[in-house]
């Protein structure tokens, strides 16, 4: 059963969901690369908005690295994940070296698509983070850890589609969640697709870039 033909579609059906905040100069669309920033970008337009990415590495255990002990995020954020640490006795030393090795990741893809623009300010907007579906959660929980860390007014996460049990769980992180989808069972998120074929870098940089000539991107806040 195919719920959307690709990324642009689902960001279509999504964004009729979401026309409460249609026309509001403090939303801010916010899209977890690569995959949700075509679903993101027909949100923004739809709703007039300003896009951008918010860039998230997990910081795998060494080793285990499916395992998180934390995550980074634009901004310098940092977000560890304690019992994780306290479990398996992981000193700060380590810690900080994958976050450095992180961090370089992070800070490529981050001038790769942002072309060295600053960060958007998000304090006491309201913020819509977007991906293109929710499986385990995990990406999007240390997202929204990382979003809450800025101060935004509120956080609105928005899917396409979602495991049912993950989206309950996060929507107790967050101030509102809707999901367009949440079949049962759910598989994983490229089943209910019919294109789920990876979103590379350069479309990335093009749909920023045409966002930006729509509606200009939020600025940071004046130091």
């Amino acid at each position: 059963m195919m719920l959307f033909r690709d990324r642009r579609e689902a960001g279509r059906v999504l964004a009729d969901k979401l026309q409460a905040l249609a026309d509001r100069p403090d939303v801010l669309v916010l899209a977890l690369p690569r995959g949700g920033v075509p679903v993101a970008f027909e949100i923004a337009r739809a709703l007039h908005a300003s896009l951008d990415v918010f860039l998230v590495r997990k910081l795998g255990v060494p080793g285990y690295e499916e395992l998180a002990m934390g995550a980074i995020a634009t901004g310098g954020v940092r977000v560890l994940n304690d019992e994780v640490r306290t479990a398996l006795g992981i000193p700060d030393s380590v810690i900080e070296t994958v976050a450095a090795e992180e961090g370089q990741e992070l800070a490529w893809r981050d001038h790769l698509y942002r072309d060295g623009r600053p960060p958007p300010d998000v304090h006491q907007r309201t913020v819509i983070l977007v991906d293109d579906g929710l499986a385990t959660g995990s990406t999007m929980r240390a997202a929204v850890r990382a979003l809450r860390q800025q101060s935004p007014g509120r956080i609105v996460v928005a899917v396409p589609v979602g495991a049912p049990q993950s989206c309950a769980e996060l929507s107790q992180e967050v101030d509102d969640l809707v999901c367009a989808s949440m079949p049962e069972p759910f598989h994983a998120v490229g089943a209910w697709y019919g294109d789920f074929a990876p979103t590379s870098d350069e479309e990335v940089r093009q749909l920023l870039q045409q966002a930006a000539q729509a509606t200009p991107m939020v600025q940071p806040a004046e130091s």
